[in-house]
């Protein structure tokens, strides 16, 4: 049997530190209308960039990464019956710009098959570098971005949500973008890709896994909507667990 080709993916983009702080509620502070959590346990873990990588590895690529040093750091304060958030607390929310000269180092160093961007408009990435990349890179860049002012470009596919598509300044050519409607599914070339039904436990990172498995499944078959099919099948496991979850074997086969 012919062995399945690893690809290459660089990836680009924030990593944060999401520490989940659990605890029970029993009762209201008395000295404000609000809960007392006593804490039980705290669980960290990397997430944004970090957690789209972990994905792709489970598809089985080889990633190559390039994030900001200093993490952004995000707690989460949860009831640990209900796994009700109670508060976030964001901390050094804007990160220092990418460095070019990593950019040409991870280049000499390889060569790629596809740019995956997860942009979360800390300041690491400007929508110059993002022109940038697509304009000197020859193969598919994906790119996950909070930015308003999108670009059109043949190698580009940009991945936002409704929320972020209602915000929109300039809006790339249909074929350049992917909106993702939630429980939905996702809209491409004005055609709905319906996803599962399940029930939703926990929302966050559901866009990392739907960028990771979109990225791994067009390299291997260069079709959009077989792709994005995959990558709602993704995302509808990863709401189904807590936390940024990383797929695992098992959720690979099943897809």
């Amino acid at each position: 049997m012919q062995q399945q080709k690893q690809y290459k993916v660089l990836l680009i983009g924030e990593t944060c530190e999401d520490s989940y702080i659990f605890g029970t509620v029993d009762r209201i502070s008395p000295e404000a209308p609000v809960p007392v959590v006593k804490h039980e346990e705290t669980v960290t873990v990397l997430g944004m960039s970090e957690n789209v990588k972990r994905n792709l590895q489970s598809f089985g690529v080889h990633v190559t990464h390039i994030t900001n040093k200093k993490l952004i750091k995000k707690k989460r304060v949860l009831d640990s019956v209900s796994k009700q958030q109670l508060v976030r607390i964001d901390e050094d929310d804007h990160v220092d710009p990418i460095k070019p000269a990593e950019v040409k180092m991870a280049f000499l160093t390889s060569q790629y098959d596809a740019i995956v961007i997860s942009d979360y408009d800390k300041g690491f990435v400007t929508i110059e570098d993002l022109i940038t990349f697509c304009k000197n890179f020859t193969g598919p860049v994906f790119i996950d971005t909070k930015k308003k002012d999108l670009f059109s470009a043949q190698n580009v596919i940009f991945k936002i949500n409704q929320r972020e598509a209602s915000t929109l300044r300039v809006q790339p050519d249909p074929h350049n973008l992917i909106t993702t409607v939630g429980g939905q599914g996702a809209w491409y070339m004005d055609k709905l890709y319906p996803s599962e039904n399940v029930n939703v436990f926990d929302v966050v990172g559901a866009g990392d896994t739907f960028l990771a498995a979109l990225a791994a499944e067009f390299l291997k078959n260069h079709d959009m909507e077989a792709s994005i099919k995959i990558a709602n099948k993704a995302s509808a496991i990863a709401v189904q667990n807590y936390g940024c979850y990383t797929l695992t074997a098992e959720d690979i086969k099943s897809l």
